[in-house]
């Protein structure tokens, strides 16, 4: 298996899966965004999009359905949810909505007030964007409550750390990076936390500073 990367790109999911899962794979490292940086990168793949991931004949280049390849290909894992567990919906739900939902935003937010020529930034796009991401990111705070006399949920869904909690926390790992974290809720940060901790999480930061 082979994944081109960018250093905290959205192809730091598969990367953070791969590393949970302990299986072996090539990295290859490219400057962001790779399509300017790297122009022959297109090469290899012409959407010039990361990740591109290949697993033989096998290509892929979308984040979070990367995460669903690796675990049901080379599963079984526990960082799946099964179609006959009662969170199996909710999973579904956050592999889609963590890249539809709460990371879309942030991409506009990041081009209007960092990757755009000081000219042509738009202040108000991006502020309009980020009110948006964290808006939404309201979802993952009441549903990290739990419901009324369960406590709060330490991870996201199934009772466990599963490929969700990846999926999600790639947009706090990106919200970081854009000073949105701390407007986040504090059961968000405290499960964002958590994440950090994992061997998983550490091994794919180390991975990608080499």
């Amino acid at each position: 298996m082979e994944l081109w990367h960018c250093a905290d790109a959205r192809s730091f999911r598969p990367l953070w899966m791969l590393e949970e899962m302990g299986l072996p794979y090539t990295l290859h490292l490219l400057p962001f965004p790779p399509r300017w940086q790297q122009p022959d990168y297109l090469a290899t793949n012409p959407l010039g999009t990361i990740p591109y991931f290949t697993d033989g004949a096998a290509e892929l280049t979308e984040s979070t359905g990367i995460l669903h390849y690796l675990a049901t290909k080379h599963g079984p894992t526990p960082l799946a949810v099964q179609p006959d567990e009662p969170d199996f919906a909710a999973y579904t739900n956050y592999l889609f909505q963590s890249d539809a939902t709460f990371t879309f935003p942030q991409t506009l937010v990041l081009r209007y007030r960092l990757l755009e020529p000081p000219e042509k930034r738009l202040p108000q796009v991006a502020d309009a964007y980020a009110r948006w991401f964290l808006a939404r990111m309201a979802w993952v705070e009441t549903h990290l409550a739990g419901a009324e006399g369960q406590g709060n949920r330490e991870w996201l869904v199934a009772g466990r750390f599963t490929a969700a909690d990846i999926a999600v926390g790639y947009a706090c790992l990106l919200a970081g990076t854009l000073r949105l974290l701390p407007e986040l809720g504090p059961l968000t940060r405290a499960w964002w936390d958590r994440c950090q901790q994992r061997d998983g999480y550490r091994r794919a930061r180390e991975a990608q500073s080499r």
